[in-house]
């Protein structure tokens, strides 16, 4: 249990600390990537809180993505020894054939996507939308930091096939729901 107070004013002047203690810009590549890792894990724990009652399931496997989302942002706040590849704690292909496996089986229920859809058809799904565009976003971060650091492969394909599931997810909320998907129009 932390004690103490939560303020300390190491960061009053734009700097933080990684794991290990060096210190670097509040706003350099690794602190926007882990950064926007913890801005997703926000937001998937606000979806989570609103589909809990009705997708106890999948809710569950929100929360562990969530945990997955922390062993994340612990590897990107960490630089490598001599820049020497890591795997990130907690990551392996058996996470992703798994979100694989989800996003076959929610998208089996889903009538064809025929034309683009807009986010936003009903509650859920607009922040399951939400959820997805900051999962692209982390990923876009993350590779700004692979530009220059090493960054273990298999969590670049986690995020990628993250933002499927979410898409998905969004669309099977709709269908669930019973909320008509909006269909984007072009001669707008």
């Amino acid at each position: 249990m932390m004690t103490g107070k939560i303020y300390t004013a190491t960061g009053d002047k734009g700097m933080t600390s990684l794991v290990g203690g060096k210190r670097v810009k509040k706003n350099c590549v690794r602190i926007e990537a882990y950064g926007t890792v913890d801005e997703l894990n926000s937001f998937l724990g606000q979806l989570a809180v609103e589909m809990t009652a009705d997708y106890p399931e999948l809710t569950e496997y929100l929360r562990t993505v969530q945990s997955k989302m922390f062993n994340i942002g612990g590897y990107l706040a960490t630089e490598a020894p001599d820049d020497k590849p890591t795997a990130c704690n907690g990551l392996s292909q058996a996470d992703i054939d798994h979100i694989e496996s989800l996003i076959d089986e929610l998208d089996a229920e889903l009538p064809p996507l025929r034309c683009f859809i807009l986010p936003g058809s009903g509650r859920l799904s607009a922040l399951a939308n939400v959820c997805r565009a900051v999962t692209r976003r982390c990923e876009r971060r993350v590779l700004d930091l692979a530009e220059t650091a090493h960054v273990d492969s298999s969590l670049i394909v986690f995020l990628n096939r993250l933002s499927d599931f979410l898409f998905i997810l969004a669309r099977y909320f709709d269908l669930k729901e019973e909320n008509e998907e909006v269909a984007w129009n072009p001669n707008c």
